[in-house]
């Protein structure tokens, strides 16, 4: 049960913001910190607004809330306590319209990297794990974050 009255929830839930939140600022923060500053932010011209977007690299970060999008982690599996019938649609809409932009713009030929807000909290692998997408030995499109990790032999 929510302990928080309907109008209550209803005003909590109209202050998340939808974009600058602090695990996007704390992602910006790192990729100037490990030196690829230069980045474009929420263009509008680019499937899903991507939260960072080198466009002459052609490299596309989204940073996505766990709950929000529907990670598969602790945060991103924890269901709504309020207005379920809503919310879980919501996310759900949410991954299928995630996945229809990445498509776009891997199509598109850009590189897409998702950064979950869990994530965040382990700087030193994040920072290898943006060092190693952005960096320009990496070809569009070869990287695919998102993917298993194969193993030799």
């Amino acid at each position: 049960m929510d302990k928080l009255t309907p109008e209550n929830r209803s005003e909590n839930m109209r202050r998340i913001r939808g974009k600058d939140t602090a695990p996007e600022l704390a992602v910006r923060k790192l990729c100037r910190e490990i030196g690829f500053s230069g980045y474009r932010i929420h263009r509008k011209d680019l499937p899903g607004k991507p939260d960072l977007a080198w466009v002459g690299r052609r490299r596309a970060i989204f940073v996505n809330g766990c709950f929000w999008h529907g990670h598969e982690c602790t945060e991103g599996l924890r269901k709504p306590r309020s207005n379920q019938s809503y919310w879980i649609p919501k996310i759900q809409r949410n991954k299928q319209r995630d996945s229809v932009n990445i498509a776009t713009l891997r199509a598109s030929g850009w590189s897409v990297l998702t950064v979950w807000e869990c994530e965040i909290t382990k700087r030193e692998k994040l920072a290898k794990k943006l060092k190693r997408f952005l960096s320009p030995k990496t070809p569009n499109n070869a990287f695919n974050a998102d993917a298993p990790k194969r193993r030799a032999g």
